[in-house]
This record gives C-alpha cells, structure tokens and sequence, in this order.
C-alpha cells in the first residue's frame, strides 16, 4: 500500500512538473489569449494520455500495477488539472464571459471524451512489421 501511494506520489509530482513546463512554453510564445488555452490542452493532452495508458494496460502491456498507478493516477492525475479548469471559467464568469465560459465547458467536456476514447483505441491499431 505504502508503495503504491509512493509511486502515485512520484507521477503526480512528475505530471505537474511536465504541466508547468507546458504553460511556460506556451507562456514564451508572447502570444496573448482570452480563451484559457493553457488548462484547455493540459486537460485534452491528459485525456489522451489516460486514455492511451489504459488501452495499453487492457492490452496487457503494462502488467505492473504500480506502473499503471503511476501513470494513469500519477502522471495524468498531476498533469491534468480540474481545479485550474473550474477556475479559468469563474474568471470568464466574473469578466462578463458567460457563453465563453460555457464554450470552454462544452469543447473541453466533448474533446476530453473524445480525446480518452482516441488514446485508448491507439492501443488497439494492428502494427505492421
């Protein structure tokens, strides 16, 4: 048990790290955004992620329970960032940003799906030798 938080532990740290990176790759761009683009392709890039780890766990690639504790808890846990998310849209809210806000919602809810189901079915592609 206690390893088992450990490895989710690390992953966390690990994914929120590789977050921060991300924003401030996207930050040194100089390019200014109203939509909150940031926390809107951490969310859909994790989904993907979770997605595709998952796929790769039902396929029997990952058979360490910790690797995938690691990976699916830990490292998307920590990339991805639901309060970040529910945050960007009480600021569109306060700004007057209502239908932005619900925008934001609606595509980051409809690619997250999406972006689950395209990683997971990744992992079900027949490789060619």
């Amino acid at each position: 048990m206690l390893k088992n938080i450990l490895f989710v532990g690390l992953g966390s740290g690990l994914g929120g790290a590789i977050r921060y990176i991300l924003f401030i790759a996207i930050d040194q761009t100089g390019k200014q955004f109203s939509f909150p683009i940031k926390t809107f392709l951490v969310n859909i890039i994790g989904c993907f992620a979770l997605g595709l780890f998952y796929g790769m766990a039902d396929k029997g690639q990952f058979t360490d329970n910790q690797v995938i504790l690691f990976l699916t808890m830990g490292l998307c846990g920590g990339f991805t960032t639901f309060s970040a998310f529910s945050h960007d849209n009480i600021v569109l809210i306060k700004n007057g940003n209502f239908m932005l806000a619900m925008f934001y919602v609606s595509l980051t809810v409809l690619l997250s799906f999406i972006a689950l189901y395209l990683g997971n079915r990744v992992t079900t592609l027949p490789l060619n030798s």
